[in-house]
């Protein structure tokens, strides 16, 4: 029975356009009824729904319960979160359903005899009393036993559907979980419900472990403590970025997640397990995730593999490289020239620099040579090169820089958020033959393999990154192990080159690099000031800071802030408040829309927080709100949130808001892969648990023209002499040293 306070859909079922692993749909209904007044309109006609289903039948009717939506890219469809199958209604329709092809042998003239002999609720006598079909004349035991059986897997999808949701699981997981164990749900559910997690990614150990109680499990059952090692050695993982763990620290977070002493003897029986299982490997007295150990060892694999293959020969690559000196009027120095040679001739380098010592120049030149060389036109050249970089507006600069498309390496890689896949891979290979990522530093080990296995052995490879920098946001420091094993042929550029002599942001890089800062850094230079004021007045000044630049001309679009922490007076969340009132003041012409204790205003500047490939918009990406709707107007009947990305524009819905917030001052792990024209940088004690030399390293090189520092000189000098930011630990550049 259909409950009537939800939206609801009612139709037939038509066919599927997709269909992914874990039960993802997006199909086609005949839409019958409704009681949502923005589907009136679609009733007698096939409208698109999207959502976690069991087996659809086509011909069969359904309810699906859910909302409209207008997709920006593939249009109007209807979001189902909950659905049931309406069985056959009327003596017609039960017929119809009995002699159709669902029961082979049973034709409509049999199928006329039951329902005429059990009545029009013959479904439902069948399923509480199979021995009721022996009142059918003329129907053999075994097409009454063929009925029954077939009734029942009908039935099951729900029952089971049913019985998760009532152990706690949501809808979308309920469906998840039977569509990869279809009739033997119940069964491993009951057996060991953590068997779940090696099985089905998008169920969580804490999501198992909170059921637990409605799922029969002992607080200190061995099958719970088992799965608890594996959990915290993946969240070990990715919330620390190491590689490898050592048996303490393992043994330590599982009983301070436990919360009670764990038996020495059975962790140790548990850890041997998922060794046996290949969930982790061991190695010497260290302990890793066997999905990171196998990524490392085709990374280590590929591009050994790139170091010894032949080498290209160019006859007259020196000619053709003087040429483009004298054509671009430029003279590159000896190590420029090395990288770009190198880069032509071989199949894997890596060119590594500080800012300001041309690596952006390197890359350009690298691209026009190989097109000279190959003599490509620019359809050619661009079928044969790819550029990559792991954020968009790292990918941005390449492309504006050399003239070419260049992509985020997700995009490249066709990722499919909804089974966290790429459509690229080694049994799908890209056939690009030159390809140059930039800002490898922020590549972590499981993405920079994804990329390996799209690609071909027919490559020269191009790695180009300041190591410098922090490193990625997941597992492994790739680019510091490459360069440091002097096992992969590097290039490193250190000469710099200024705007003028009295420029110092590529200067002060250096002396922060290097942990020695010049006794002059308070002095003003004509892309460097430091606006010296305490703690508790950096937001005021910050606000009158702002307003000078904007009397300046240098607007949102051309200033960006950025700090290292998001709470406390000077944290990100608070300042963006105040900037908001200075880059853009309420407006009674403008909409404005809260969000939590967030007010949103159109023209705000934004920040998008997570990958959205199948909108074009990624981590990193910035934006600024071209207009706000409120729900009274929308088709959707919710607010909207409209934010242009350089000419892209992408709608939000509320459940989209969390992907953005304000980008005012945004954190200096954000601006990773970016450049802005003016860098404005608060610097206080406050900051002091982030207040190491590699962050600041980091937001002093995303200034291209002007960095302003703003607060306590002394927080500042703290940060340059506190080498002592968390070591990643990984063997990665053990491993290639024992390789190569």
């Amino acid at each position: 029975m259909v409950v009537t306070l939800k939206n609801y859909i009612k139709g037939q079922f038509v066919r599927s356009i997709f269909n992914s692993n874990n039960g993802y749909i997006i199909g086609l209904l005949k839409l019958k009824e409704t009681n949502d007044e923005e589907m009136l309109d679609y009733v007698n006609k096939t409208v698109t729904f999207t959502g976690y289903f069991a087996d659809l039948k086509k011909d069969d009717t359904y309810y699906m319960y859910g909302e409209a939506f207008t997709h920006p890219k593939y249009g109007f469809q209807y979001q189902v979160k909950e659905y049931e199958r309406v069985k056959p209604e009327g003596k017609d329709g039960v017929i119809e359903f009995l002699s159709s092809d669902l029961f082979p042998g049973i034709g409509e003239k049999m199928a006329t005899s039951i329902v005429e002999t059990l009545g029009e609720n013959a479904l439902d006598r069948i399923l509480e009393e199979e021995s009721c079909l022996n009142l059918v004349p003329k129907l053999s035991s075994a097409k009454a036993k063929k009925i029954v059986n077939i009734l029942n897997k009908y039935e099951e999808s729900h029952k089971t559907i049913v019985y998760l949701t009532e152990l706690g699981f949501s809808m979308k997981d309920s469906l998840v979980i039977y569509n990869k164990y279809k009739e033997n749900t119940i069964r491993n559910i009951e057996t060991n419900a953590f068997n779940i997690l090696n099985d089905i990614e998008e169920i969580s150990f804490l999501k198992i472990d909170e059921l637990r109680e409605n799922l029969n499990i002992e607080d200190d059952s061995f099958e719970r403590i088992k799965a608890c090692i594996l959990y915290i050695i993946k969240d070990m993982t990715y919330s620390r970025g190491d590689t490898y763990f050592l048996f303490d620290e393992i043994y330590f977070g599982v009983c301070n997640y436990l919360k009670f002493q764990v038996n020495n003897e059975i962790f140790e029986n548990a850890l041997e397990e998922l060794i046996l299982e290949y969930m982790i490997v061991k190695d010497n007295d260290s302990y890793m995730l066997m999905d990171l150990y196998k990524a490392e060892s085709n990374i280590i694999s590929k591009l050994k593999y790139l170091s010894e293959a032949p080498k290209t020969k160019y006859k007259k690559l020196d000619y053709y490289l003087e040429n483009m000196e004298r054509a671009n009027d430029i003279v590159y120095n000896d190590d420029q020239k090395a990288a770009i040679k190198q880069a032509l001739e071989n199949n894997l380098l890596i060119i590594t620099g500080g800012p300001g010592t041309g690596k952006t120049t390197i890359i350009k030149a690298i691209v026009n040579l190989y097109k000279e060389l190959n003599d490509l036109g620019n359809d050619d050249l661009v079928s044969r090169i790819a550029l990559l970089a792991p954020t968009g507006r790292a990918s941005k600069r390449m492309s504006e820089s050399t003239l070419l498309p260049a992509t985020t390496i997700h995009r490249f890689l066709k990722w499919n958020k909804d089974n966290n896949s790429f459509l690229i891979n080694k049994y799908n290979k890209d056939f690009s033959h030159l390809i140059i990522v930039d800002e490898v530093s922020m590549i972590d080990t499981f993405l920079f393999n994804s990329l390996l296995e799209g690609l071909t052995n027919n490559i020269k490879l191009v790695l180009v990154g300041d190591y410098h920098q922090l490193p990625s946001v997941g597992p492994g420091q790739l680019l510091r192990d490459f360069i440091e094993s002097d096992c992969i042929n590097t290039i490193h550029l250190n000469l710099l080159y200024r705007q003028d002599e009295n420029s110092y942001i590529t200067t002060l890089a250096t002396e922060i690099r290097e942990g020695e800062l010049n006794e002059f850094f308070l002095e003003t230079r004509d892309d460097y000031t430091f606006l010296q004021c305490t703690s508790e007045s950096i937001p005021n000044n910050l606000m009158n800071l702002c307003k000078t630049m904007i009397q300046k001309d240098y607007d949102a679009k051309r200033v960006q802030l950025m700090a290292p922490m998001y709470r406390g007076r000077c944290g990100i969340d608070e300042l963006n408040k105040d900037l908001q009132k200075v880059f853009n003041p309420e407006d009674s012409n403008k909409n404005e829309l809260r969000v939590g204790d967030v007010i949103y205003r159109e023209g705000d500047k934004v920040l998008q927080l997570v990958n959205m490939p199948e909108e074009n918009v990624f981590n990193g990406d910035i934006g600024y709100i071209r207009k706000i709707d409120y729900a009274y107007k929308t088709k959707s009947h919710k607010n909207e949130i409209y934010v242009d990305y350089d000419g892209l524009v992408v709608k939000y819905l509320p459940k989209d808001f969390n992907k953005i917030k304000h980008g005012f001052i945004i954190s200096i792990h954000k601006s990773q892969g970016s450049e802005f024209e003016c860098v404005i940088l608060p610097m206080t004690k406050s900051y002091f648990r982030m207040l190491y030399r590699k962050l600041i390293y980091t937001a002093v090189t995303r200034a291209k023209r002007k960095l302003i520092l703003i607060g306590e000189p002394m927080a500042f000098v703290t940060a340059v002499r506190n080498n002592n930011e968390y070591m990643r630990k990984t063997h990665l550049k053990e491993r290639i040293l024992n390789n190569f």
